[in-house]
């Protein structure tokens, strides 16, 4: 929001914490919401996923949102360009149970190539 460009790489391995059954039904029904024809639309794929996320936390609908979400940049791998150090908490350091985008993207039906 204070117009810096936030670049998110490896979004497949990025985890949601808790009940991998419950997380994948809550998924399912926003999947299920509307019409197949209409809409409303819900992504499958990681990246996708987790820019639906991060816009749910923007206030998009006013100019300062929309800026901030364009900014957002996610990649699904490390770019040739982006080739650097590492930052952010490791699955280690979880003590939870755990779900990764990329597990939750094929059981919602994402075909990775």
């Amino acid at each position: 929001m204070k117009g810096e460009q936030i670049i998110v790489i490896n979004a497949e391995k990025i985890i949601i914490s808790g009940n991998p059954k419950a997380i994948l039904e809550r998924y399912r029904e926003k999947i299920k919401r509307g019409s197949p024809h209409k809409g409303p639309f819900y992504p499958r794929y990681p990246d996708r996923l987790f820019r639906r996320a991060v816009r749910g936390m923007l206030p998009y609908k006013k100019e300062r949102g929309r800026k901030a979400y364009r900014k957002l940049k996610v990649y699904m791998r490390n770019p040739d360009n982006l080739k650097g150090e590492k930052r952010g908490k490791t699955i280690d350091d979880l003590k939870s149970k755990y779900i990764t985008l990329k597990d939750l993207g094929k059981k919602l039906g994402a075909k990775f190539g």
